[in-house]
């Protein structure tokens, strides 16, 4: 099956929840997979808490504009995050919500998965790595790349400190979406 010439993709959630890292992640897997994307971001001026989000455009043949227009797909960590995103997501997109951060699942013509995200974070050690267990579970469900390239990726992107537990958080991730 042949991809779409241009994909987007949001982690959107409240600062503080590391979706720029978890973006960066992403971009660096699709990187050494040799493929094409720009990666833009947003947040409010608040260190903690204030609507954030990470964007990806995956454009197969170079693309023209490098911000989202209209995404494909999201994984949501925060209900204000997945609000502030909702007017951007495509009919028939995929919307990835964290079943407890998220309380107000919305209503659409999407493919709607709420999954235990954060809940599996904490049990394996950290809340804070929640945003790498969205991205395992996005990467499988979209079908974003190889499994090992994720890997790979993470261990390029993570500080020493967090290895361990990004790469336990990835491997969280792509369970809870089989």
């Amino acid at each position: 099956m042949k991809k779409p010439a241009r994909r987007e993709i949001r982690l959107a959630g409240s600062g503080g929840q590391g979706l720029i890292t978890g973006m960066a992640i992403l971009s660096r897997a699709l990187a050494l997979e040799g493929r094409r994307a720009a990666q833009s971001q947003s947040y409010e001026p608040t260190s903690r808490g204030g609507f954030c989000y990470a964007d990806l455009v995956v454009a197969e043949d170079g693309g023209d504009y490098p911000l989202a227009t209209g995404l494909d797909a999201i994984a949501a960590l925060s209900q204000v995050g997945l609000d502030r995103s909702l007017e951007l997501v495509k009919p028939g997109a995929l919307v990835l919500i964290d079943e407890r951060l998220v309380p107000e699942p919305p209503a659409g013509g999407f493919d709607l998965r709420a999954l235990p995200m954060s809940e599996r974070a904490v049990a394996l050690g950290s809340p804070r790595i929640a945003n790498v267990v969205a991205l395992g579970a996005l990467a499988r469900l979209f079908h974003l790349c190889d499994e090992k390239t994720l890997e790979e990726a993470v261990r390029l992107e993570s500080p020493p400190r967090f290895l361990a537990l990004n790469l336990a958080a990835a491997h969280e991730g792509l369970e809870l979406a089989e």
